[in-house]
């Protein structure tokens, strides 16, 4: 994609926030070119907290971003869509503290941005390209960049039965993102749910909007999306901590077992030093490749 997008209209939606259990309404709204991401906050006279590294205020259960006290709650989801699905510039309003859950995947928010459309700017898109390897790991989890020339992601989970070790690799495009990403749902355990609940989390969850396991298989009546979905969401998860880059990314992030903080420490390691990446346009890039096919 050469050039900067936004969206062609205005789309909303509605739901509860799955930690908090509030309801929250969001409306995507059109961005100028280089606005990048942007949540208002309408409750509080349309506060604006930047979709950025430099705001990630908590990375437990979910990614929080906070700017001068004002949060903005479990953002990866609509972040991983917005990301994947290559929109550069967009504001969100957003009545509440927390993303509305929805059905626990990205795909609403992948219908949402079909609804909305996308439009394209004049101005050059300028892509992160990762120059030299960069991992982060701790207590037998690691996660991992390389350089490469497009958005490709290998992430692997191993969870206790009935899920056990999963496996995914792809070249992350909107095309792939959509088929392969957007589908799965955010999961948890049976055994755990009173803890999450006097812990002050899941105040929203239902199995309407995420998958429940028991030891013995899941409580949800439909199933599983795919026999690898949870998986497929920590891809999800991951991408969209990744999109705090606040560019579109050209590297091999390889994730083993890791976590939003994991994800959040690779972002800010690759951010504080500038001699990790290199900024260009998909123009000079192809230069580039051309010029390496030639030699």
């Amino acid at each position: 994609m050469r050039f900067e997008t936004t969206l062609q209209r205005p789309v909303e939606a509605s739901g509860v926030g799955l930690h908090s259990g509030v309801p929250v309404q969001i409306r995507l709204l059109p961005a100028p070119v280089s606005t990048g991401i942007v949540f208002l906050r309408t409750d509080l006279d349309r506060f604006p907290i930047p979709a950025s590294w430099r705001h990630v205020a908590r990375v437990s259960y979910a990614t929080s971003l906070m700017r001068q006290g004002v949060l903005i709650s479990t953002t990866e989801h609509l972040l991983s869509v917005l990301y994947s699905m290559g929109i550069d510039n967009a504001y969100i309003e957003i009545d509440n503290l927390e993303v509305p859950i929805l059905d626990g995947s990205g795909l609403p928010f992948v219908r949402l941005i079909e609804q909305a459309g996308i439009r394209q700017y004049r101005r050059k898109r300028r892509y992160l390209r990762i120059r030299r390897p960069i991992t982060v790991e701790d207590k037998g989890k690691r996660i991992s960049i390389l350089p490469a020339e497009s958005f490709r992601l290998t992430c692997d989970t191993d969870y206790p039965a009935p899920i056990g070790r999963q496996s995914l690799e792809l070249d992350v495009t909107p095309e792939s993102y959509s088929a392969e990403i957007a589908f799965a749902r955010t999961f948890g355990w049976e055994t755990d749910l009173d803890q999450m609940r006097n812990m002050g989390l899941i105040r929203g969850a239902s199995l309407e909007n995420a998958v429940c396991f028991t030891p013995a298989g899941v409580l949800n009546p439909g199933g599983l999306r795919a026999p690898d979905e949870c998986c497929r969401h920590k891809a999800l998860d991951l991408i969209g901590d990744l999109a705090l880059l606040g560019r579109p990314l050209l590297g091999h992030v390889i994730a083993e077992r890791a976590g939003h903080a994991m994800h959040a420490a690779l972002v800010a390691r690759i951010m504080q030093d500038p001699s990790f990446y290199e900024i260009l346009t998909f123009d000079q890039l192809a230069s580039r490749v051309t010029q390496a096919l030639v030699s």
